[in-house]
């Protein structure tokens, strides 16, 4: 479980594909405090560390998590968010994320607007009805406020400040680029349980 507060950035140093799986190397800055079999939520999608050194880790992933979420779009140089599993004493400033990736969406916008920056994401349709303004959205692992849902455009606002642009992968975000998106989980719940009890 985490909660969504990227702790950092890390680096990618390789991304080596060998059939249906590949191993992921990151650079991160706590490197040396990750123990094997450690959760880490690389750009919002959970992997267990395989192997450790003083300033890289490695993940073995599978290739369907390539596939479905934005990792396989990642290569050499790569700034990815990280976030440490959240400690049970811990506050959770952000909300409940798994780290289970749901789906991908495309960077529509991402534009300085006074001191602050929209960002826009355009969202596949089917997962449109778990969004509400005032919401809450993980997008590549970040626990973000959904200012505006707009269904004709199938897209979701959110306003991001200086300190999370400067601190997480946003800074060197474009248009056009693929982000991991992991909607809200009491809202998936909710969908499920009213579903069964229409069943009855």
């Amino acid at each position: 479980m985490f909660t969504g507060l990227v702790e950092g950035t890390g680096r990618v140093s390789e991304l080596t594909v060998a059939g249906a799986s590949a191993r992921l190397v990151l650079e991160v800055p706590f490197a040396g405090e990750l123990a094997l079999g450690d959760s880490l939520a690389v750009n919002g999608c959970c992997l267990t560390v395989a192997e450790t050194g003083a300033r890289a880790v490695a993940f073995d992933v599978l290739g369907q998590t390539l596939r479905v979420t934005g990792l396989g779009d990642l290569g050499a140089g790569s700034v990815v968010n990280v976030e440490r599993a959240l400690a049970a004493n811990a506050r959770l400033g952000g909300h409940f994320v798994q780290g289970h990736v749901d789906a991908t969406g495309e960077i529509v916008a991402l534009e300085p607007v006074g001191r602050d920056y929209r960002l826009e994401v355009a969202v596949p349709r089917e997962f449109l009805r778990y969004l509400i303004p005032k919401g809450a959205l993980a997008i590549d692992g970040m626990s973000l406020t959904t200012a505006e849902v707009d269904d004709d455009a199938a897209s979701v606002t959110a306003w991001i400040t200086p300190h999370t642009l400067a601190v997480t992968n946003l800074a060197s975000a474009t248009a056009g680029q693929r982000v991991n998106l992991e909607f809200d989980l009491l809202a998936k719940y909710l969908e499920r349980f009213q579903g069964r009890a229409w069943e009855r």
